[in-house]
């Protein structure tokens, strides 16, 4: 197992070496896997785009993450061009904007509404990541299935078979109603995701309860 100096070293290399983040004031804390983050971005994207490095690197287990979005800009962004902003670009990534209403307040962006897909829920993230000016997110979309698709344990384990993170990993699968949970071991914070990711891709699912444990 890789010590806490050379996974905080890993970590920092990691960010050092990716152009959006290099020049960035953020002080990394490990502990037997665990990950603490603290600092400075000049915007969410980059904070997002911390969050993201973090968890690919070996080792990692879990992140706590106190990193604080300064907004520096000569020119104030007001709470208005955010919301504009943050519409446009749900918009181009083809969330459904009747069914969602956005919130703005010194910065802090709120999303209220419902959506058919997970991936919906995350493209909105990535939206409000791409706005200027967003100094917090909080993500209140809720899932509701347009299809009562039952979920089949048997096509969800096959679809873990079928990519490189999650082939060779111990996961068990248990189906109940709409709700997916999955157990077992993976070698990496990255694998836990993905398994994750792949659950929520299943027609018909609400929730994913994630209890694999990073070995």
């Amino acid at each position: 197992m890789k010590n806490d100096r050379d996974l905080e070293k890993d970590i920092q290399d990691a960010f050092k070496w990716d152009h959006l983040i290099k020049n960035i004031e953020v002080t990394v804390k490990a502990d037997e896997g665990l990950v603490t983050l603290s600092g400075v971005v000049d915007s969410y994207m980059k904070k997002l785009h911390v969050e993201s490095i973090t968890k690919s690197i070996d080792g990692v287990k879990a992140i706590i993450e106190h990193i604080i979005v300064n907004n520096i800009t000569n020119t104030k962004i007001t709470d208005e061009e955010i919301a504009k902003s943050v519409l446009n670009y749900l918009h181009q990534n083809w969330v459904p904007l009747d069914r969602i209403k956005v919130k703005v307040e010194e910065g802090h962006v709120t999303l209220d509404g419902q959506v058919t897909y997970n991936f919906q829920k995350e493209d909105a993230k990535k939206s409000v990541g791409n706005v200027k000016g967003v100094s917090m997110f909080t993500n209140n979309l809720q899932l509701v299935a347009e299809t009562q698709d039952h979920l089949e344990k048997r096509i969800i384990e096959h679809a873990l078979l079928r990519y490189s993170a999650t082939v060779n990993q111990n996961i068990r699968v248990n189906v109940e109603n709409n709700t997916i949970t999955l157990n077992g071991t993976v070698e990496s914070l990255y694998q836990k995701e993905e398994a994750e990711k792949i659950a929520w891709n299943a027609p018909g699912v609400l929730a994913v309860i994630n209890e694999l444990i990073i070995e």
